[in-house]
């Protein structure tokens, strides 16, 4: 036996999505890090050894502009483009690739955390190291940081550090939160496996084992959705466990998962019922995907309150917006639906306090054994939420080692450093400006080729019947006047609308009402009818317009997206089931779709003249969407004719590094192993070829360019420094998208 002792400036314990983040994020700033997980892949649930989709705030599409930036949004991106079939082992590379990107990272795989040296007080406990047992190899490694990141999902590091941690669910009372039971108790949610199949060019044959279950003895078939060519996550209610240890009796819960799956498959194969003679199974999980375990404790316990409120914290560095999901502690055996969902009206937000331990102070924890109740949890547990959560710790973990500080002496005083520096970074905050004093940018005056002026869209390519409500969201910057909308009269009939806020900058349903109007429309096809809607909000915003159901009617829509303008369709107002709480609130964003509508607005035309596009917004500090969509977009790009973007100060500026952040349509819902494809493997809108020239003396000088671009933020650090009052960015050839989209420029001497 080999014995080793690795420093770091921080060590990360568990190499899941959350891990890998956070693990990257302080690398990026400049710390060591060690990265220690116990399996030979990296990304955790969603590795090819349990397959899980990569959820986050979009909730597969229910959500508006809500996908995640950051480490998180450049790996979706990335496999996107290099895996538009979603193999599992491809997401393995770009996760591990992304990891390998960075040079300050040492990864330690098949290394599995066991001991903790830790001491003080109850109150005051610090880390001083952990040890770990590398498989296979025969090495035990003893790893010591100043810093250390739990995100091992089951909170085992913490745990044996003496951090004040909870399992199961909270009292009703103790939180205030409709969903908690009245008594506090020890259930969890269960684990999962997955399984896929594949369709033979012959028939095959399947004899289960002897433990396979015999599922029609069950209440399986009766309350669960099996067909015979779903596989994959489409079996997500293949779980069990919540009434059991999901870590002690592991093994247990595994043996029972695979009983189940081998049996769902006996009967799919051979009960008759299903067309599966050619199909056999391809692959069978064998690590249990689990769901819940410890949670630990932090300055702040998020709750189903801040969840549904939005809570604007002013600590604020993550956001969620997947639905507070949960599901039913017998699992799969339950007579229940297998889940149960209460979203809020948009995404909502994760404070910093809930990352690092009220008790162990060098100790920061990210995924889903956050400071969060059980019914919190029910929403930041999804992968995505997690990572964004794992990019916020390494973040705060590499400012504290840099400040010398704690997390809690972080979060007191230099909570603005460490929002500036993660906004830098592209991360996943939404609602907070970008202010950094080191931009040059921000004092630079902004001017462009062309700039986009009209919300309108007028390609007709198809037609909607107005058989339901319809919406349409645009921006309003600054004022409305009217907005028109192309339709067919199969009789003579009144166009009745409605006009409405937002409310919140982050979402997008209708919330404030502001005003009505109705026009009558004659019989006849291919008519711009006019609405008059004047309107002066107090600052920009989303405007949402309710056109009310008339069978006479239908609306043109068109094939040609325009950013900051989405359609919606009204289904029935969704309820919560009683059979978990008897409790019906309205749930907008789920009763408002745009599944059917996405990348297909309706066609219409807005007066006056917006502001939504002008160039000045690459510098106001937004980076994604906000009351408004914060980009500067062209006209029409005419080909072969460039756009350009430039920059000019009224004096020379020392300039080494040049951020460009493109459009990469955050309101597209990616899924890393897809369960459903796109038309395309680069987003559209991100720019593909462009050119930065600074005006150097009287010559203008290319300082970067790049002609194969599907990345959403490019980071040119100089090869020398340039000495130049004016910068422009030419972009020359967008992935697909007919006008020239940039949301940031940042300039820099560093």
């Amino acid at each position: 036996m080999k014995l080793e002792q690795v420093k770091s400036d921080i060590t990360v314990i568990g190499g899941g999505l959350a891990g890998v983040c956070a693990a990257v994020a302080a690398a990026r700033l400049g710390q060591t890090v060690s990265l220690v997980n116990n399996r030979p892949v990296l990304g955790g649930n969603s590795s090819s050894e349990v397959r899980v989709w990569v959820c986050g705030a979009t909730a597969h599409g229910t959500q508006r502009y809500a996908r995640e930036t950051g480490i998180m949004g450049e790996m979706f991106v990335e496999n996107q483009y290099r895996n538009p079939e979603g193999n599992p082992y491809l997401w393995d590379l770009v996760v591990l690739e992304t990891v390998r990107a960075e040079p300050n990272i040492r990864l330690f795989l098949n290394t599995d955390v066991h001991e903790v040296e830790a001491d003080g007080a109850e109150e005051e406990r610090v880390i001083a190291s952990v040890t770990g047992w590398m498989m296979g190899s025969e090495r035990k490694i003893r790893f010591e940081s100043d810093m250390y990141i739990d995100c091992t999902g089951d909170g085992l590091a913490g745990f044996l550090a003496g951090a004040k941690y909870r399992i199961g669910r909270e009292a009703r009372e103790e939180y205030n939160e409709d969903w908690a039971p009245e008594r506090a108790d020890d259930i969890t949610l269960g684990s999962t496996l997955l399984f896929y199949t594949k369709e033979a060019d012959r028939p095959v044959r399947y004899i289960p084992p002897s433990f396979a279950k015999d599922i029609t003895k069950t209440t399986i078939p009766m309350k669960r959705v099996i067909r015979s060519g779903d596989s994959g996550c489409h079996y997500w209610w293949i779980e069990w466990g919540g009434e059991l240890d999901t870590v002690h009796d592991n093994e247990r819960i595994r043996d029972e998962l695979w009983s189940v799956i081998y049996g769902i498959w006996d009967y799919i194969k051979n009960s008759g019922s299903f067309d599966a003679d050619n199909m056999t199974l391809e692959w069978v999980g064998s690590i249990p995907g689990k769901r819940e375990y410890r949670r630990f404790v932090g300055d702040y316990m998020l709750n189903q309150n801040d969840i549904i409120a939005q809570e604007p914290f002013a600590d604020r560095v993550a956001f969620g917006g997947w639905s507070i999901d949960l599901h039913p502690p017998q699992g799969m055996y339950s007579t229940e639906s297998g889940s149960k969902h209460l979203y809020s009206d948009g995404i909502y937000h994760i404070p910093f306090r809930s990352l690092y331990s009220s008790n162990v102070g060098n100790l920061m924890f990210a995924g889903r054994d956050i400071s969060a109740t059980h019914v919190a949890f029910g929403t930041t547990r999804v992968m995505a939420t997690c990572a964004v959560i794992g990019e916020a710790a390494g973040s705060g973990a590499a400012m504290c080692i840099q400040k010398g500080v704690t997390p809690r002496l972080l979060h007191r005083d230099h909570m603005n450093d460490l929002q500036q520096t993660m906004l830098r970074q592209d991360a996943s905050i939404i609602g907070i400006a970008g202010a950094d004093p080191l931009d040059l940018a921000r004092s630079a005056r902004v001017t462009a080729s062309s700039t986009l002026t009209k919300v309108a869209v007028t390609n007709s390519s198809y037609t909607h019947p107005l058989d339901t409500d319809l919406g349409i969201l645009f921006p309003v910057n600054p004022t409305l006047e009217t907005v028109e909308l192309l339709l067919d009269a199969s009789q003579a009939a009144t166009l009745e609308a409605e006009l409405w806020h937002t409310g919140k900058g982050e979402n997008y349903v209708p919330k404030q009402w502001v005003a009505a109007a109705s026009v009558k429309v004659t019989e006849g096809n291919g008519q711009w009818v006019k609405l008059d809607l004047a309107w002066r909000p107090d600052a920009a915003c989303n405007a949402f317009l309710v056109i009310k159901a008339n069978e006479a009617i239908q609306l043109h829509g068109s094939d040609s997206p325009l950013t900051g303008v989405l359609s919606f369709e009204k289904g029935p107002k969704p309820i919560v089931s009683t059979l978990l709480e008897d409790h019906q609130p309205e749930q907008p964003v789920a009763q408002w779709s745009m599944r059917r509508s996405n990348r297909r607005p309706l066609c219409l035309q807005v007066t006056p003249n917006t502001e939504a596009y002008a160039a000045q917004t690459v510098t106001d500090g937004y980076i994604r969407p906000f009351a408004g969509p914060h980009l500067w977009m062209s006209e029409n790009m005419s080909a072969g004719k460039p756009e350009w973007l430039q920059l000019e100060w009224e004096e020379e500026q020392s300039i080494t590094e040049i951020h460009v952040t493109f459009n990469d349509d955050v309101n597209e819902d990616l899924i890393n192993l897809h369960h459903h494809r796109t038309d395309f493997q680069a987003i559209p809108e991100l720019v593909r070829a462009y050119r930065i020239q600074a005006l150097v003396g009287e010559a203008w000088v290319t300082v970067a360019e790049e002609m194969e671009n599907h990345k959403r933020k490019k980071v040119h650090k100089l090869e020398r420094k340039i000495i130049s009052k004016t910068i422009r960015l030419w972009i020359d050839e967008t992935n697909g998208g007919s006008r020239a989209e940039v949301a940031e420029i940042r300039v820099y001497d560093l």
